[in-house]
């Protein structure tokens, strides 16, 4: 049986990634989404290696210790990040697998999984973002123009990817994604 492929999509925040994660899931039912582990508590109606995997700050002081995960970060106070195992147990299990995730911590995945296909989403404009951004309506303008700056930092690491889909519409960026993984199976050296 072959390997499955590890498929990363990453792009600036606001850009997209999960309404366009969740529409090719919805597209793809054999693509498996890749759970996070987290220090947080769950919240109501989560389950653990559904939504997270659920872990103490020492579980996952140990994971991070031992070299259990492709990447992580704290974020509020708390840890998130890709487990080692439950990526390569799907992959080994000849399924492909969907990292969504945002760009730093995809360059941490590129430095541990190098094999993984890497696909930056982009906006089909930075008014688009900042128009998606602000659309939010979660934050304040010095907070957008902080997002706005990042984003522009995070697009001058494109070139660390693979491939660059733009997220106009976002069917039509699901088919690019589509198309992206069945050109990837077809690989000679595959």
């Amino acid at each position: 049986m072959a390997k499955g492929l590890l498929f990363i999509l990453s792009g600036p925040s606001g850009v997209g990634k999960g309404t366009v994660c969740t529409a090719l899931r919805g597209k793809l039912s054999e693509l498996v989404y890749s759970v996070s582990a987290t220090t947080r508590l769950p919240r109501l109606g989560e389950e653990d290696g559904v939504n997270y995997f659920f872990k103490t700050r020492e579980q996952f002081l140990d994971m991070m210790q031992n070299d259990q995960l492709l990447e992580h970060a704290e974020y509020v106070g708390n840890y998130y990040g890709t487990p080692r195992d439950f990526v390569e147990r799907t992959l080994e299990s000849g399924n492909d697998i969907i990292l969504e995730i945002e760009v730093q911590g995809a360059l941490q995945v590129k430095e541990k999984f190098p094999e993984g296909v890497f696909i930056f989403l982009l906006p089909p404009s930075l008014d688009e973002l900042k128009d998606r951004i602000r659309g939010r309506g979660t934050e304040n303008q010095a907070t957008i123009d902080h997002r706005m700056s990042v984003a522009v930092d995070e697009i001058n690491l494109m070139e660390h990817y693979d491939y660059a889909v733009v997220n106009d519409e976002i069917d039509s960026a699901c088919k690019r994604i589509e198309s992206i993984i069945v050109a990837e199976h077809c690989k000679v050296k595959r």
